[in-house]
Order: C-alpha cells, then structure tokens, then sequence
C-alpha cells in the first residue's frame, strides 16, 4: 500500500485566534471549537486541516519547542479572482494579520500576496489573471 496524503497539521499558540483567521478564509470548524485542544476542517479534495494546541503537541513530544525564526507551514488558497485576492488580503489586515506581501501581478500569470496567520506561517492568496 501507498501512503495517501490526508493532513496538515499546524500548532496553535492560541486557539481562537487561529480559527478565527482560518474561519475568515472559508474553512468550517465546529462550534465550540475555540476550548478545543485539537480541531479539524475538511478541505477541498478530502484532506483535512488539522490544528492543535502547543499544549497537546508537548503532552506526546515533551520536549517539542516552536520553531525559530518564523512561520511553522505554508499554505496557499485560491481565490476566484484577482479582486478577490486584493478584497481577502485587505480583510484579513483589517482585522490585524500581518500582511507580509500586497497584491501585485506575478511574472508568473497570478495576483498574488501573502498574510501571516496568528502563528506567523505564511498563508499564499492567488488567482490567475486573465489572458493578455
């Protein structure tokens, strides 16, 4: 048998402030939640993005320490249109995430831009930009 990709795993260093940017971008969580050391969202294709407190990942690795120098994963999420990159981006900075990287037409045929998570991991916005 072939090992399936089926996660991603991101450590929370606060709940709620993760699913509520997370939630922001789309994605479905339970209620409640927020208390929750471990919750998961099902993604597009089948596979689940799966969030976790520190203190859940230090109750089975008790030497597991976050790493240094910025963000733990990246994530990438596409958006219908290049407006929509720029309206997601500009959101997301409204509510005081960190905008690494505005909207700007990549060389490589998409709007593009970056936001940083509560955890600081780098979270890509794109939409590909009409044909010239």
């Amino acid at each position: 048998m072939t090992p399936r990709f089926a996660v991603i795993g991101v450590v929370a260093s606060d709940m709620a402030a993760s699913l509520a940017f997370y939630r922001r971008l789309g994605l479905v969580f339970p209620d409640g939640a927020e208390d929750q050391p471990h919750v998961e969202a099902e993604l597009p294709g089948g596979a689940t993005l799966a969030l976790d407190t520190e203190e859940t990942i230090r109750s089975f690795h008790p030497g597991w320490r976050p790493p240094s120098g910025g963000g733990r994963i990246a994530l990438a999420f596409r958006c219908a249109s290049p407006a929509e990159v720029d309206t997601v981006y500009e959101d997301l900075v409204a509510a005081g995430h960190h905008g690494e990287l505005k909207p700007w037409d990549a060389f490589w045929g998409q709007r593009y831009a970056v936001v940083h998570d509560p955890d600081g991991n780098g979270v890509d916005l794109f939409a590909q930009l009409p044909q010239q």
